[in-house]
């Protein structure tokens, strides 16, 4: 038997083919754009992530035989969006996506409406799917009259390949539809937002199965047999499968195009006041919290795309020796900012630019920046009573020995680097398969991978990033510090 892990990315579709074993066999990849039609504003075309997805499929086939004795499927993907169908299963508009933030005000009001945070564990950010629900109906009533059910582009994805409509609790966490103690519906939050329980997707666990492949897709495949879908997982929780982040405690930081600071939980400890996301894991009896930053190596990208210097060349020419805190300080917030700010609309900037101020100045200042917005990530999750022992370093940054290093050094946290290079939401997505089709206890599936090292803080250089830190937090008294 083999079992496909399907990454729906903000910017791309991976799929990734894994043997009984566990081993992954081999991985297409497919890329999509992302439309900006207004400040703030950012939306895909669901067609497509399906086009992405028959181009990644046709590649499998074509290259593994393995392919053919596929039994099993899981799909992780980006949150929050809100992919809107009608009474046919027609796509209404274009999807509105994560790190859309036009519902600001809808969001705010929400917020403030008693029990929606007790209840969803969350505040309401305006990237989340009910305020986005909310902008629909206060500017396209003609679109939101004719909405029969919001999915979630994972769960968009998992009716393109059952046909029915089915979401996992992780995913529908973050939607501020979902009562994420009971990990169910809440008629109450429903209510708030507006919007009515018939217009949801059923929830299963994401281990559990959600459906069956359709016969139509079974032919065009190449399929004989049988293939489960199950529920999935949102792209977070898909990841901390891929890495075995399962038990209290476990957890990883991302370095991607966001920032994440993640820990396993197995038991319920929602602090919203602190900005950290609180949601289901993708297994039962399980949840994870999390901080978030929007721009982490976005940051990065953005300094690259005005030296037209490659990232990897700016980080190169720091070398691996972590050096002292620079004299630049940057502030990574280019896209505004959640944890622990809760700001849509806070803005980055340089401060202590001199003369002498180069290009790797500026490289440095973005990296510290960063590291100290994880920081804030990091001491936010804290504040909940979560234990942080030693944490996986993904995601694209990490592929940077000298960002590493000075990440360790300002978290105080050991970072571990995994061996090889594939330990993330598509290896995540096909381990829920895997566990629904075979009935395994998550525990056996969603294990650690092999550690190739190991990166400590230094600690010659602790006290100084660490004094650096505090000044980071203390040069800016207008931030909105949420404690």
């Amino acid at each position: 038997m083999s079992y496909l892990g399907i990454d729906l990315g903000t910017s791309g579709l991976r799929a990734l083919l894994v043997g009984t074993d566990g081993v992954p066999i081999g991985s297409a990849e497919s890329s999509y754009a992302v439309s900006n039609p207004a400040p703030g504003w950012a939306e895909q075309d669901p067609a497509d992530w399906i086009a992405a997805l028959d181009m990644a499929v046709e590649d499998l086939r074509a290259r593994y035989p393995a392919f053919a004795e596929l039994r099993g499927i899981g799909v992780a993907g980006h949150m929050h969006g809100a992919t809107l169908l009608d009474a046919g299963d027609a796509v209404l508009r274009p999807c509105i996506l994560w790190n859309d933030t036009r519902s600001e005000q809808e969001a705010a009001a929400l917020d403030a409406m008693a029990d929606v945070r007790a209840l969803s564990a969350n505040i309401v950010f305006p990237g989340f799917t009910a305020p986005k629900l909310l902008w629909v109906k206060r500017h396209e009533p003609e679109v939101f009259a004719k909405v029969a059910k919001v999915l979630l582009p994972a769960a968009y994805l998992n009716h393109h390949l059952t046909g029915a409509h089915v979401a996992d609790m992780s995913d529908s966490a973050g939607t501020s539809w979902l009562d994420v103690g009971a990990r169910g519906w809440s008629e109450r939050l429903l209510e708030a937002g507006e919007m009515r329980r018939d217009q949801m997707p059923e929830l299963v666990e994401g281990c559990a199965p959600a459906g069956d492949l359709r016969p139509e897709l079974r032919r065009r495949w190449g399929l004989s047999g049988p293939v489960v879908v199950c529920g999935g997982a949102g792209d977070n929780a898909a990841a901390a499968c891929g890495i075995g982040a399962l038990q209290e405690g476990a957890g990883f930081v991302s370095l991607g195009t966001s920032g994440v600071v993640l820990l396993a939980r197995e038991r319920f400890s929602p602090a919203p006041e602190t900005a950290v996301h609180t949601f289901c894991h993708a297994v039962p009896d399980h949840w994870y919290q999390m901080g978030v930053m929007l721009s982490a190596t976005d940051s990065l990208n953005w300094l690259s795309r005005i030296t037209s210097t490659r990232p990897a060349d700016l980080t190169g020419e720091l070398g691996d020796a972590l050096q002292p805190p620079g004299d630049v300080r940057f502030l990574p917030y280019l896209s505004g900012e959640r944890t622990p700010h809760n700001d849509s609309r806070i803005r980055g900037g340089f401060t202590g630019i001199a003369t002498s101020t180069d290009r790797a100045g500026l490289t440095r200042a973005v990296l510290e920046g960063v590291s100290f917005g994880l920081r804030d990530s990091l001491e936010a999750l804290k504040s909940t009573g979560a234990d942080v022992g030693t944490l996986t370093a993904i995601g694209g940054g990490s592929a940077s020995e000298y960002w590493l290093r000075l990440l360790a050094t300002v978290l105080g946290v050991p970072l571990t680097i995994p061996a090889g290079r594939e330990f993330g939401a598509a290896l995540g997505a096909a381990r829920l398969a895997q566990i629904a089709v075979t009935g395994a206890q998550p525990a056996e599936v969603i294990t650690a991978p092999e550690t190739r090292r190991e990166i400590a803080p230094d600690a010659t250089l602790a006290p100084a990033y660490d004094a650096a830190y505090q000044a980071f937090r203390a040069a800016y008294p207008g931030l909105k510090q949420i404690q």
